[in-house]
């Protein structure tokens, strides 16, 4: 299981960014942990200054805009996410 946290205030583009991820996870049959992180404390953490962040396993994948759904299926190929 992969833990994957979207960094942002919940508007629009976090919301999209965390329905693309779902979906594309479940498409590739990775179970993951998908936690949206509000506090902007912890988002500043990450060194994200514009959202909406992505952070796969502690490390983060993307920031300051919502991703293409292609770079959102790479994260879950197997030599991308191991």
């Amino acid at each position: 299981m992969h833990e994957i946290k979207v960094l942002g205030s919940g508007c629009r583009n976090c919301e999209i960014t965390a329905k693309l991820i779902a979906t594309a996870a479940e498409q590739a049959g990775v179970v993951i942990d998908l936690t949206k992180v509000t506090d902007i404390t912890e988002i500043m953490g990450f060194g994200v200054l514009a959202t909406p962040g992505v952070v796969i396993d502690g490390q983060l994948v993307h920031s300051g805009s919502v991703p293409g759904p292609d770079q959102v299926r790479g994260w879950f190929r197997q030599e991308t996410v191991a």
